[in-house]
């Protein structure tokens, strides 16, 4: 099969779209199917897949680092028009997503779109328009491009009444973004520790997030301040980085925690897996997300995970069984945390839970066969 992905967000870039494409892509061809990727170009940065084709695009700053792509190019516009694909995937409504419709409708091939985000709640990155008005048209765009797919795939089955509510009329199908199995081998957490200076008696609170609004991380530094300043066998690993650093930075100075409260930046993807290797408990408070791969990678390697009930996360963490989940409630996040620091056998059965749940459902194996099953019968429908 010869499959044709269309991203506005692609490598290097750390973020969930990117390594979405990445899983599926990487899975893919160990089965032999043909995978080009039609991206933004980065500067300074080369590619070593030799089918990753790049549109100009402009460098922005706005709230986090991202190339915007401008779709068109005479380059690739020749290499498309002369290469036989069997299906194109779409990963965005506007941009390169116009792109990848405008080639589906010009070459007859089924168009697939995923719907990885919930837009309205990324409208605080357009400065100077109000944000509901940013979130109405975008959420509007997003159905009517929907709606011209052969079919939409939602991360998890958690948002599909959301967009159904919204207008999205088009057949769904839910398929999460696989965790790289042969990525999260042989992880370990013992140079991540001796690095920050954990010892053996501490348990290890872990967020690995971008820094920004949408992902609500304000609301967990509120919800474990007292915990952390009560109990003296805890500390909270922040990996990530984004605009709202330097003020959580400031309260955990402010609150005498800045040594119990530890910034690691931005990690590297081939360290990610010792850092959530080295997490004794996952929290999590996002309300944005459609899947949340950072949970479903945490879950692969054995961590109970806190937090805050939400579409994508209720889709993962089973409540009581591998997790705990709470409203949006500060003082009930903390009992919950509190309640698997102190109790070591239920944070061992969910620790078991977690790494069997993700096994059997979030895998990169069981997610990339699901996805050529329904490509396989867009193609014979077409």
């Amino acid at each position: 099969m010869r499959i044709a992905i269309f991203t506005n967000n692609y490598l290097p870039n750390p973020y969930g779209v990117a390594n979405s494409v990445e899983s599926f892509r990487k899975k893919f061809e160990t089965w032999n199917h043909k995978v080009f990727i039609f991206a933004p170009r980065e500067k300074d940065y080369q590619d070593e897949n030799l089918r990753v084709f790049r549109y100009p695009s402009i460098s922005t700053n706005i709230r986090f680092k991202f190339s915007l792509p401008i779709p068109y190019s005479r380059k690739i516009d020749k290499l498309i028009a002369e290469t036989d694909f069997d299906i194109i995937h779409s990963q965005h409504p506007n941009l390169l997503g116009s792109a990848a419709r405008k080639w589906a409708k010009k070459k007859k091939i089924p168009l697939v779109f995923t719907w990885h985000t919930l837009y309205d709640r990324y409208a605080n990155f357009v400065p100077f328009l109000p944000k509901s008005w940013v979130a109405t048209w975008t959420i509007k765009n997003a159905v009517k491009y929907a709606n011209q797919a052969d079919l939409v795939i939602v991360p998890t089955k958690s948002i599909i009444g959301i967009l159904r509510k919204w207008g999205v009329t088009a057949s769904i199908e839910a398929v999460a973004s696989g965790v790289e199995e042969a990525f999260f081998q042989n992880a370990s957490g013992l140079s991540v520790k001796k690095k920050f200076n954990i010892k053996e008696d501490e348990l290890l609170l872990l967020l690995v997030s971008r820094l920004t609004e949408e992902k609500n991380v304000s609301f967990i530094f509120q919800a474990l301040i007292q915990l952390l300043k009560k109990n003296k066998c805890i500390k909270f690993l922040v990996a990530g980085d984004g605009y709202l650093l330097p003020e959580l930075k400031t309260l955990a100075e402010k609150e005498g925690l800045s040594e119990k409260i530890i910034f690691s930046g931005l990690v590297p993807k081939i360290e990610l897996k010792n850092y959530l290797a080295a997490g004794d408990i996952y929290v999590g408070a996002s309300q944005s997300e459609t899947q949340g791969m950072n949970i479903s990678e945490a879950m692969y390697l054995g961590l109970p995970i806190v937090a805050v009930k939400a579409t994508g996360t209720n889709s993962l963490v089973k409540n009581g069984v591998n997790g705990i989940l709470v409203s949006e409630n500060t003082k009930e996040f903390c009992r919950a945390v509190e309640k698997l620091i102190n109790d070591s056998d239920l944070r061992r059965r969910m620790s078991l839970a977690s790494a069997q749940i993700a096994r059997e459902n979030f895998t990169d194996e069981v997610c990339a066969k699901k996805m050529l099953e329904i490509y396989e019968s867009l193609i014979k429908k077409k």
